[in-house]
């Protein structure tokens, strides 16, 4: 049976993820389910880990600014660097609190992959590295 028109296009806007997404999300599970590991070792509160997890969502408020501010804010507490600095400078400095704040800042960025969110492109919100979120166009392609 071939492949829907959608899902065509699809491949054509983003012709790599057919093969990378399923490793990608299988890796982001491998990182959401360390961080919990980690993260319950570490004996911070649940509560803190509930309080914070949407923190990182903050960044779709760029989006009031337009396109190009949101992919920007979005895409600057969506990526796994800032939680890795967070997390190094709480190992070097042997303190938990920012250890487990960025284990928090890490399972949030990898439920995203997992689900299939990616970084944002600035051409809008459902445009990301990994896919085209939402509904396609229809019509003749």
């Amino acid at each position: 049976m071939p492949p829907s028109s959608d899902k065509r296009a699809a491949e054509m806007a983003h012709p790599d993820t057919r093969f990378a997404l399923p490793w990608l999300r299988v890796e982001a599970f491998a990182v959401l389910a360390l961080t919990i590991v980690l993260y319950g070792r570490a004996g911070a509160g649940w509560g803190l880990f509930a309080g914070l997890w949407l923190l990182p969502d903050l960044g779709m408020l760029g989006y009031l600014a337009g396109p190009k501010w949101g992919a920007r804010s979005y895409n600057a507490v969506h990526t796994y660097l800032a939680p890795a600095v967070l997390a190094l400078a709480g190992l070097l400095l042997q303190r938990a609190a920012p250890l487990g704040i960025a284990l928090i800042w890490f399972n949030h960025i990898a439920f995203d992959r997992v689900l299939g969110y990616g970084l944002k492109s600035t051409r809008g919100f459902g445009e990301t590295h990994l896919k085209r979120l939402g509904k396609r166009p229809t019509g003749p392609a």
